[in-house]
């Protein structure tokens, strides 16, 4: 378990290609969570844990975190020799390629729990506006106090113009 609490899905090395003029590949550790993606220089400790919380929190000023709810999708780019080159998409439009091994297969790994952290959201905010709505809506009635309030209904086949005549005048033809 990391420190925000997620549990590492899968771990290991990426190369992202540098925002500079030069827009080298440098080489980043990787951590795969539930909620994002961690970049790590490849010469940083691991990530602290929770009980080591009492570090200073300049080592960790060089993580970044790539979280899903900041990401739009997951763009393979293509395949070329023995990499993948792919795109993560940002929502703010910012775009970050990265390169991996073929067989690594992170791009499908990324694009995978990024949809699956959409759907949590996506059920999460179902759910929430079903109690919102249930809270709003009045309370249910008992069936016999309900019963008792309410004028009987008349099932529509009977308020048929057709059918309002039955029973009131033994006189009426029914020839169709």
């Amino acid at each position: 378990m990391l420190e925000s609490g997620c549990k590492a899905v899968k771990e290991g090395m990426l190369e992202k290609r540098s925002d500079g003029l030069l827009q080298l590949w440098k080489k980043k550790r990787c951590i795969l969570t539930e909620e994002g993606l961690l970049l790590i220089p490849p010469k940083h400790p691991p990530p602290p844990q929770q009980q080591q919380q009492q570090q200073p929190a300049e080592p960790a000023a060089k993580i970044k975190e790539l979280h899903f709810s900041n990401m739009k999708t997951v763009d393979c780019v293509e395949r070329k020799g023995k990499y993948v080159y792919f795109t993560v998409v940002m929502a703010e439009g910012k775009e970050i390629d990265f390169r991996c091994a073929q067989e690594q297969g992170w791009n499908a790994a990324i694009t995978l729990q990024m949809v699956q952290y959409k759907n949590r959201q996506a059920i999460l905010a179902v759910r929430s506006t079903r109690q919102k709505q249930q809270h709003l809506a009045p309370e249910p009635q008992p069936a016999a106090a309900a019963a008792a309030a309410s004028p009987p209904s008349v099932p529509r086949s009977i308020s048929n113009p057709l059918f309002m005549n039955l029973g009131k005048d033994p006189l009426v033809r029914w020839d169709f």
